[in-house]
């Protein structure tokens, strides 16, 4: 229903004066590339890798060995971007098909007992490294707190966590997505069914292109786009608001949706719960989820916060700071909302500048 209600709404409200605003418009080479495509427009190597966990899900992964034209050129450092299941990068199984109810079985839970621990080793046994820098935004804080806490064999390779808008609990949040928490698990599965959540569809790539690549919408796009994590127009780039929506909505589970709901209601740091005793049993061997002890975590970690930000909400950081056992650097930046960390204009000097120093010392 909500799939064919949203694009109905957009071509209502923009079907009328599209065709004026025709003449004009540009739209940035990327908005129409692949994670590939991209990394190689900007001049860089790239290698690509399918990695298989032991639950049988098949992550794509990216490479970035060194900088552009020659390994000793830029910083220097060798980037891998890593996905979770479920996105547009990583949708396969040796057995499910995407098609099943069976492969969107899943949440953070798995995503940390298995996803993060497949790539993390791939990537050592690739490079022969001892140790790696993870760097994590938002959910890729969250994975790796529940990761790092309960597998210490899989801590122990990480040189340094940087953390950036860290979510665990959500019990401040302030995010709009917080409405539909309110509905019960049935609800949720009527209006969204209990497969993939937010896929991206051709109309999100028409919209991105034909679109979000006009002045004129650029107000409207970046409201639509950003409308669970909010924006600032003053630290955003808005000329490429056509690149951030076809790149956008790469799709979750919904049971990974009922467990953000389940964090925002119950203020905790815990697993999913599965609904019923029996089923807990099944998964944890106990009748409630178990809860997840960031403390239990030995891996030094550096910090950054936003004063602006709804989803990450600054009260829930402070809380989550004194139970980081070896936190090496924090920073709260009072301007910042949740995509600034990663859209920000002023993120290279805000954030990346300190990162890599660290990493150099």
């Amino acid at each position: 229903m909500w799939q064919l209600l949203a694009p109905t709404c957009w071509m209502l409200l923009l079907g009328p004066v599209y065709s004026y605003h025709k003449k004009g418009s540009t739209t940035n080479p990327e908005a129409n590339m692949n994670i590939s495509q991209i990394i190689s427009y900007w001049g860089y190597p790239y290698e690509t890798y399918d990695i298989v966990t032991e639950d049988g899900y098949i992550l794509g992964i990216y490479r970035i060995p060194h900088g552009r034209g020659c390994p000793k050129t830029d910083v220097g450092y060798d980037v891998w971007l890593g996905n979770s299941r479920g996105n547009t990068w990583s949708r396969k199984h040796l057995k499910f098909s995407p098609k099943s109810p069976e492969y969107w079985a899943f949440s953070l839970d798995e995503m940390a007992k298995y996803d993060l621990p497949a790539t993390i080793n791939f990537i050592i046994e690739k490079t022969r490294q001892e140790q790696l820098y993870y760097v994590g935004h938002s959910q890729g804080t969250t994975i790796a707190f529940i990761a790092f806490s309960t597998n210490p064999e899989l801590a122990k390779r990480i040189k340094i966590f940087f953390a950036l808008a860290p979510v665990t609990t959500l019990k401040y949040t302030q995010s709009p997505m917080k409405k539909f928490t309110n509905l019960s698990r049935k609800a949720v599965k009527v209006l969204f069914g209990d497969k993939m959540f937010s896929p991206h569809t051709f109309f999100n790539q028409f919209i991105a292109t034909k679109v979000c690549n006009r002045k004129i919408f650029h107000r409207i796009c970046s409201n639509f786009i950003f409308t669970l994590s909010g924006f600032d127009p003053k630290n955003l780039n808005m000329s490429r608001l056509d690149v951030y929506f076809a790149q956008s909505s790469a799709g979750t589970s919904v049971q990974t949706m009922l467990h953000w709901a389940q964090a925002v209601n119950s203020g905790r740091f815990q697993a999913f719960d599965w609904g019923n005793p029996d089923q807990n049993m099944k998964h944890f061997h106990q009748l409630t989820p178990p809860l997840y002890n960031v403390s239990n975590m030995e891996v030094p970690t550096a910090v950054w916060s936003g004063g602006q930000d709804c989803v990450a909400d600054l009260k829930d950081v402070e809380n989550l700071l004194p139970t980081i056992t070896k936190l090496i650097y924090y920073k709260s930046i009072p301007h910042y909302n949740h995509v600034d960390f990663y859209l920000g204009q002023d993120a290279p000097r805000e954030i990346y500048q300190d990162l890599i120093r660290m990493m150099e010392e």
